[in-house]
């Protein structure tokens, strides 16, 4: 997993509340357990009326917000169901961190295992940040080890999180990686276990 200390890219605006996890990636997308390739899927409802053809008015797809990699999101997103697709599309689209008032429980934890960055700012915060990236400048700052946000406009908005989510974000540790920090206390444990219980290795 890539580490995630600061983020300076070009924010998108979505203010829909309730997203759920089958509009971030529709069903017919979840036939592979490939990590790349999920960006054409993403909001793809959104994005492409009923012929394929791109809606013009949706705001991923306006020229000024090409290679977001920040998403300012409504309440409640990731909500519904469990698919860890969701933070996949987001990431292989490019988005690298989200900011909301609210994450779904579920969402919030995948976007941890896979590299994504969940911020919960103030409604206050977000309501800011989403009209800024509604103007002409729509580049944001985040820090992971300061723990703020940097709006287009210079304004600062400190966010908590979890201390030991952090330090495994800047480390780029997902759960694989973390385990294997402990890689020689595992061989002397197996390499034990071996000579104590050796029917358990025929």
């Amino acid at each position: 997993m890539q580490a995630f200390i600061r983020l300076d890219g070009r924010a998108v605006p979505l203010s829909l509340a309730n997203i759920d996890t089958d509009q971030i990636i529709p069903k017919q997308f979840l036939k592979t357990v490939e990590r790349e390739g999920l960006a054409k899927g993403l909001f793809y409802d959104f994005r492409f009326d009923g012929e394929g053809q791109e809606i013009s008015d949706f705001v991923l797809n306006r020229p000024e917000y090409k290679g977001a990699s920040v998403m300012i999101a409504g309440d409640n997103f990731g909500c519904g169901s469990s698919r860890e697709h969701a933070p996949w599309a987001l990431m292989d689209f490019g988005i690298m961190a989200v900011i909301s008032t609210s994450f779904a429980d579920i969402f919030y934890n995948n976007c941890f295992s896979n590299g994504l960055l969940p911020v919960v700012l103030a409604p206050e915060e977000v309501a800011q940040l989403m009209d800024e990236a509604k103007g002409g400048n729509h580049m944001v700052s985040i820090d992971l080890e300061a723990q703020t946000v940097i709006s287009p406009s210079g304004k600062t908005f400190a966010f908590q999180i979890d201390p030991v989510r952090k330090d495994k974000m800047l480390r780029g540790l997902d759960a694989i990686g973390e385990t294997l920090l402990h890689g020689s206390d595992i061989d002397v444990f197996e390499s034990k276990r071996a000579l104590d219980r050796p029917w358990l290795e025929a």
